[in-house]
């Protein structure tokens, strides 16, 4: 069970750091690269990060 809510939560964090902190930025490197600065940016930042995504989703549209 606490392996699926790591997971939710990674996969969460992820989003969160895509649409908070690497908005409208364009990220140049490989995929690996990418991949892991927003992963561990994500689960380093995640519980601050993704209440943010969701307010900021929530009051653009």
């Amino acid at each position: 069970m606490e392996m699926v809510v790591f997971i939710v939560y990674c996969v969460l964090s992820y989003w969160a750091v895509g649409q908070t902190i690497f908005a409208n930025k364009i990220q140049i490197g490989s995929m690996k690269d990418v991949f892991l600065t927003r992963f561990v940016l994500g689960v380093l930042l995640g519980l601050i990060l993704i209440p943010v995504a969701i307010l900021k989703k929530l009051c653009s549209h």
